[in-house]
């Protein structure tokens, strides 16, 4: 059954415009037709298709449920955008299809990508989530500066991961072995050029764990990647 997103839908009893081009024009769905709605908020509605209209589909709902995030205690990654826009974009999708509750680009100092639009992230999201089958959009925030991101008060578990060499290495453990799944948790990621050791000083002040991903020294997405899937990986097998 094809699966189309519509945040107000319980209200407006209709999706948006570009959803009702996808479904009426390209689709070629017609009235009588059942279709799978989600609100982005963790429900998921059966309808049928009442007003074929490829500018204002009006939709009946036939049932609804909730369909919570499967993994229970959020995960949240902040990371700081890569020079090439087609890699955290990448980043922004698999996270998503795997399963992630918020997604923060970090502004560093070192950061090679400056200014960052979220108008074609947040669609790669939509498209993400609908193709994952979730009913829960992650919750994408604007590019915030990493200063602003350390002050925010949070009970979650808080790491994060650089490859620094002049830093302390030996504090750092294996986020696999210090994440606790039954908590919330975030992961900062920097960029390209790794995080400022003042940033990392900052952070660990901040009550931020310095922890690694491996033994291998990863790209930016990459290591965003591994540590949602890290996370994800110990929560199937403890939950």
């Amino acid at each position: 059954m094809h699966r189309f997103f519509a945040p107000d839908i319980a209200t407006t009893l209709a999706l948006p415009e570009e959803e009702s081009r996808h479904c009426v024009r390209v689709l070629r769905l017609v009235e009588g037709d059942e279709i799978e709605v989600i609100d982005g908020a963790g429900t998921l509605y059966r309808c049928r298709i009442a007003m074929a209209h490829n500018k204002h589909c009006g939709v009946e709902i036939i049932s609804q449920q909730a369909c919570p995030p499967h993994w229970g205690s959020k995960i949240m990654v902040a990371v700081a955008p890569t020079k090439n826009l087609d890699r955290i974009e990448w980043m922004a999708e698999k996270c998503t299809e795997m399963g992630v509750d918020r997604i923060t680009p970090l502004l560093c100092r070192h950061s090679e990508r400056k200014v960052l639009k979220t108008e074609r992230l947040h669609k790669i999201l939509v498209a993400a989530m609908k193709q994952s089958l979730k009913a829960q959009l992650p919750q994408l925030d604007e590019l915030t500066p990493v200063e602003d991101y350390l002050a925010e008060e949070s009970d979650a578990q808080r790491f994060i991961a650089y490859c620094d060499e002049s830093l302390p290495r030996e504090e750092r453990k294996s986020l696999a072995q210090v994440y606790e799944p039954n908590r919330d948790a975030v992961v900062l990621i920097g960029p390209e050029g790794d995080f400022d050791p003042q940033e990392v000083v900052a952070a660990v002040k901040a009550g931020f764990v310095p922890v690694t991903l491996g033994e291998s020294r990863l790209r930016t997405e990459t290591a965003a990647l591994m540590a949602v899937a890290t996370m994800h990986a110990i929560l199937s097998v403890k939950c």
